[in-house]
C-alpha cells in the first residue's frame, strides 16, 4: 500500500510548529533578596501601601505643591525620560514584527536595446525589448525554530518595561528633590530672617554700650565685646542671602521655568507642614513599590531572554524569500491569463566554523546576566538602607525636635533674664552678650532639626517608593 503524498509535508509542517514553539531561554527565577525579611528599626509597622498616598496627598501644604506642578510640567529630565520610554516602546515594536514575514508590492519596467550588427540582432537589426511585472513578495523572513527571534522580542519587551519603570522613578525623584529643595529655600529665608533680626537687636544694643562707653560707664572690653556680636550677625546675613540665592537658582533648575516671585518668598518652616503618616509594610514590598526595583529585574529578565538569542545561534537557521505576480512584455496584458509568474529561494544557514565568535557571544551573555543580578540585588539593599534610615528619622527626630525646642525656650529664659539683671545693675553687659549668643545659636539649630525631620519624612516616603501617583 503506497503512503499518501501528504504524509512528508504534513510530518514536516508539524515538525516545523514544534520547533517554532521552543526557545532557548533559561528558566527565569527571581534571585532571592540579599536583605533580613524584617525593619529592625520600626515597631508596630503599618501593611499599607505607600501608593495609597499620592504625592498631592503627602505633600499637602500649597505652595510646595504648587511648585512641584510646575516641575512636573517643565522639569527637562522628566522629559527626557518620557520620550526614552517612546524610543523603547517603538524598539520593542520593531523586534516584535520580526516574528511576521514583510510582503513587500512590487511593479517595474525593464527597457533593453541592442544595436543591428550582433550576432543575435544580424537579422532583425537594432532591437528594443520591455519586460513589464506586477507582484507581492516575500523578502528574507526567518523561521524562528529555536527561538531566536522570540528571544530578541522578549529582550526588547523587557527593556521597555525597564525603561518605563526608570521614568517612574525619575519622577519620584524629581518631586522629592523640588520638595527639600523648597524646604531648604524656607529654612534659609527663616535663618536670614533670623540674622537680620538679631543684627538689628544687636545694633541697638552696641549703640547703647557705645554711649554707655562715650560717658565712662562701660568700658571698651564692653564695646568691642558689642561690635563683635554685630559684625557676626551681619556676616550671617551675607551667608544667608548667598543661600537664599543659590537655593532659588536650584529650585528653577529643577523646576524647569521660573517661579512665582510670592511662592519664594512665602517660603518658610513655620507654615503648616505636616506630613501624613507614611506606612512602612514588610521589605518584600519594595519589589512592587519601588521604580528602581522593578527596572532593574526588567534589565535582569531582558539579560536572561539575550542568552536565548546567544543560544540560539548556534542552530541552523532557515530564511524564506519568495514572491509571485505576473510578467508580460506588454503593459496591456500584463494582467491577462497566462503571465503568472513566482519564484521562491529558501536558505538554511549552518554555523560550521565562526572562529569561537558564538561561544563568546554566548559568554558575554551569561556574564550580563550575573552582571544584572548583582545589580538587582545592589537595589534592593540600597532600598532597604534608605527605608531603614527613614524609620529610624521617624523614630528620633520627634524627641530631638522636642529637646531643641526645649532648649530654646530655656535660652530664651536665660536671655530675658539676663536682660533684667542687666538693667537691674546686678550683671555687666557681657553676660547679656553671652545669653543672647546662646540664644541665636540655639534658634539656629532649632531650624536645622525642623529641616531635617522634615527632610526624613520626605526621604522615607521617596524610599517606599511614593510620589509616582498624584
Amino acid at each position: 500500500m503506497n503512503k499518501p503524498r501528504f504524509a512528508l509535508p504534513l510530518f514536516s509542517a508539524l515538525t516545523l510548529t514544534v520547533l517554532a514553539g521552543c526557545t532557548m531561554e533559561p528558566k527565569y527565577d527571581r534571585p532571592a533578596m540579599p536583605v533580613a525579611s524584617d525593619w529592625t528599626t520600626s515597631k508596630g509597622v503599618d501593611a499599607g501601601k505607600v501608593q495609597d498616598i499620592g504625592w498631592s496627598q503627602f505633600f499637602n501644604q500649597p505652595d510646595m505643591k504648587q511648585v512641584i506642578t510646575l516641575a512636573l510640567a517643565n522639569n527637562r529630565d522628566l522629559r527626557v525620560a518620557a520620550l526614552n520610554v517612546d524610543t523603547a516602546r517603538a524598539t520593542f515594536q520593531i523586534d516584535r514584527a520580526a516574528l511576521l514575514p514583510t510582503l513587500n508590492a512590487t511593479g517595474g519596467e525593464t527597457a533593453t536595446h541592442l544595436p543591428g550588427g550582433l550576432y543575435s540582432t544580424q537579422s532583425t537589426g537594432p532591437v528594443t525589448y520591455q519586460q513589464y511585472s506586477a507582484g507581492v513578495g516575500v523578502s528574507a523572513y526567518e523561521l524562528d525554530l529555536f527561538g531566536r527571534v522570540r528571544s530578541l522580542r522578549d529582550q526588547g519587551l523587557e527593556t521597555y518595561l525597564a525603561t518605563e519603570a526608570t521614568q517612574r522613578a525619575t519622577q519620584i525623584s524629581l518631586v522629592s528633590q523640588v520638595a527639600e529643595g523648597y524646604l531648604s529655600l524656607a529654612a534659609d529665608n527663616d535663618l536670614l530672617k533670623l540674622a537680620i533680626d538679631t543684627a538689628s537687636s544687636q545694633n541697638n544694643s552696641y549703640e547703647l554700650t557705645k554711649r554707655s562707653f562715650d560717658q565712662g560707664v562701660s568700658n571698651s572690653q564692653d564695646l568691642a565685646q558689642a561690635e563683635t556680636t554685630v559684625r557676626s550677625a551681619q556676616a550671617d546675613i551675607a551667608q544667608y542671602t548667598r543661600q537664599v540665592r543659590q537655593d532659588v537658582n536650584a529650585l528653577t533648575l529643577l523646576v524647569g521655568t521660573q517661579i512665582p516671585q510670592q511662592l519664594l518668598q512665602n517660603a518658610s518652616l513655620n507654615n503648616n507642614w505636616n506630613f501624613p503618616a507614611t506606612p512602612a509594610g514588610l521589605p518584600s514590598d519594595l519589589l512592587t513599590r519601588r521604580p528602581d526595583i522593578i527596572a532593574a529585574e526588567h534589565t535582569l529578565k531582558a539579560a536572561n531572554a539575550n542568552i536565548g538569542a546567544a543560544r540560539a545561534a548556534f542552530f541552523p537557521s532557515i530564511t524564506l524569500t519568495g514572491s509571485a505576480g505576473t510578467e508580460s512584455g506588454s503593459l496591456t496584458r500584463l494582467f491577462d491569463g497566462g503571465t503568472g509568474a513566482w519564484s521562491f529561494g529558501p536558505s538554511i544557514n549552518i554555523p560550521i566554523f565562526d572562529g569561537g565568535v558564538n561561544s563568546a557571544n554566548l559568554d558575554i551573555a551569561n556574564t550580563r546576566k550575573k552582571i544584572e543580578i548583582a545589580n538587582y540585588e545592589k537595589a534592593i539593599q540600597t532600598a532597604f538602607k534608605e527605608v531603614s534610615d527613614g524609620l529610624a528619622g521617624q523614630a528620633t527626630y520627634g524627641n530631638q525636635l522636642k529637646s531643641v525646642q526645649q532648649a530654646n525656650d530655656a535660652n530664651q529664659r536665660n536671655f530675658d533674664l539676663s536682660q533684667q539683671r542687666f538693667k537691674g545693675g546686678v550683671d555687666s553687659y557681657l553676660s547679656v552678650l553671652v545669653a543672647q549668643r546662646s540664644l541665636y545659636a540655639a534658634q539656629q539649630t532649632l531650624i536645622s532639626t525642623k529641616l531635617a525631620q522634615l527632610n526624613s519624612d520626605i526621604t522615607l516616603f521617596k524610599a517606599l517608593g511614593g510620589g509616582w501617583k498624584k
